[in-house]
């Protein structure tokens, strides 16, 4: 793997969006040369707890905790706590959750890393989740003109009101968002699938190349590389594709 290569690939943000720990683990092995981090959702997170975050962590993989943590302030800064002992790279909350709940995860996070002499983990703002559009949205109760509308309102009350380290936001936001909130915000996009690939369940995507020509700092991939029949292949077609449009 060259250079380029190697740079793009810490871009990759892999779904192991499974419901084993055998699974996912065989995925981190076959996969951690191909992906820069490892996302650990709600499914594998709820069958096999916590111990799957360290075991990922000792194949040398990072993790990204991705639970959405959205609840009172008292109750987020306390699941915030666990997770930087458990000592994953980025972990998720909900902007809509508001500022005082954000800043105080913020805060609770630097304090326990800092205690622990670790590095603190990068907090990331889910604003309007990739299976929603506006139909949705209005329909939820929010009273927004569009999508991006509501990405860029939840956006900068994390961000900027709050000090939350990045945004997560589909690939139709993200060059707005980076020019926004420039470039010290980091930018996580899921809804990314590779040319030919189905959207799925998704209603916001893009090519793994368009998203990062936009902006995003990392990608989130899942059923196209997990679900391929030779998931590392899938994994190597997709850097080179970003490789080739950079």
């Amino acid at each position: 793997m060259n250079e380029k290569q190697s740079a793009v690939k810490e871009k990759i943000i892999v779904a192991l969006d499974v419901d084993t720990e055998a699974k996912a683990l065989e995925l981190v092995k076959q996969l951690k040369n191909y992906a820069g981090v490892f996302k650990i959702g709600l499914q594998l997170f709820t069958a096999c707890g916590p111990d799957i975050v360290k075991k990922i962590e000792h194949l040398g993989g990072k993790v990204f905790l991705d639970l959405k943590f959205h609840d009172i302030p008292n109750t987020v800064a306390k699941a915030v706590i666990e997770a930087t002992e458990l000592g994953v790279y980025m972990m998720t909350l909900h902007a809509s959750g508001g500022e005082e709940m954000l800043k105080a995860a913020k805060e609770v996070s630097l304090k326990t890393a800092k205690e622990l002499g670790i590095t603190a983990p990068k907090l990331l703002a889910v604003t309007v989740l990739t299976s929603l559009d506006l139909e949705n949205i209005n329909k939820i109760g929010f009273r927004f003109e569009s999508v991006k509308e509501a990405v860029l309102h939840l956006a900068a009350i994390a961000n900027q009101n709050a000090g939350i380290d990045g945004i997560v936001c589909s690939p139709n936001e993200t060059a707005i968002l980076k020019d926004l909130l420039g470039d010290e915000c980091m930018i996580v996009t899921p809804g990314v699938r590779p040319k030919e690939s189905a959207s799925h369940d998704q209603k916001r995507t893009a090519t793994p190349s368009k998203a990062i020509s936009d902006g995003a700092d990392y990608i989130v991939i899942g059923r196209p590389i997990t679900q391929a029949e030779n998931p590392a292949y899938a994994a190597q077609k997709i850097i080179k594709e970003i490789e080739d449009s950079l």
